[in-house]
């Protein structure tokens, strides 16, 4: 397959959600948003998880609360589903031998897992938007705590680097105590372990579209097990970046198609890392 050409075409959707998609927490208030700091949101479109049943599916972490709200799409950890998710799927479906969870009947996508749900260890790749937003409880602590040291890998995206130093670094230390980040230049094996890619590209294409960096350069950090690059990778946060954002509007021509394939190489490139290592 052309990887040039892997965007699907899909239902025209209204493009100023992704506008909205940058409003910050309390927003959702004034439109219904306040769900409640120890309550979960309930997407729209949510028709409830597929039954396990052995294949591997994609896992969305819901956290609690109404912060990054972002009218219709709900709070941070919601933002672009299930568009984002089953695009995803349906790509990791279409370029490897997996055969990945797309959809059955209403269900599409994937799961809605909160870190303290024991269902979370059926699914070894989890995937959270907007940990800005993310006030974990301390069972969703020990949750991923023993998720990561299990063998789990988790994605944070769709976030800035104030984000990341005012929440998820302290955050993740209570989970990793000692851990700490480490700055992917590209070299690393999760780059090349299905596609090989360059990020020094898609910074360059970052900057030549706005539409592809208003959060910034992207950036790629890591956390490893014992803190050794020569272990594998326990947590990867995609900063100043959102690549869900691409999946969800693959083939509507808001994006560029380059910058949407890029998106979707790394989504596939820290699944497919994730299962091998």
């Amino acid at each position: 397959m052309n990887m040039r050409n892997i965007t699907m075409a899909l239902l025209l959707l209204v493009a100023t959600t992704a506008d909205a998609q940058r409003g910050r927490g309390g927003f959702g208030r004034f439109f219904g948003g306040d769900v409640g700091a120890n309550a979960f949101y309930v997407p729209p479109d949510f028709k409830g998880n597929p039954p396990y049943d052995g294949r591997f599916t994609f896992a969305r972490i819901e956290y609690r609360g109404s912060d990054h709200w972002s009218g219709r799409e709900g709070p941070g950890w919601s933002h672009d589903y299930p568009r984002a998710d089953e695009h995803l799927m349906r790509i990791l479906g279409d370029v490897t031998d997996m055969n990945p969870f797309v959809e059955q009947g209403p269900i599409i996508g994937g799961v809605i897992v909160a870190l303290d749900n024991p269902l979370l260890f059926k699914y070894p790749v989890a995937y959270m938007s907007e940990p800005g937003g993310w006030h974990p409880t301390g069972a969703e602590i020990e949750g991923l705590k023993t998720y990561l040291a299990k063998g789990g890998f988790i994605m944070f995206d769709d976030f800035d680097r104030y984000d990341m130093g005012d929440n998820l670094v302290p955050i993740m230390q209570r989970v990793v105590p000692g851990g700490q980040w480490m700055h992917l230049d590209g070299t690393e094996p999760i780059f090349n372990s299905f596609f090989t890619i360059d990020i020094k590209l898609i910074a360059q294409q970052c900057m030549q579209d706005y539409r592809s960096c208003y959060r910034g350069i992207p950036q790629y950090w890591a956390l490893y097990e014992d803190n050794d690059p020569g272990k594998r990778i326990i947590a990867l946060a995609n900063v100043d970046a959102d690549i869900g954002e691409f999946w969800q509007w693959s083939g509507q021509g808001f994006y560029p198609v380059v910058e949407s394939n890029e998106a979707y190489k790394l989504g596939v490139n820290y699944i497919v890392y994730a299962l091998t290592h």
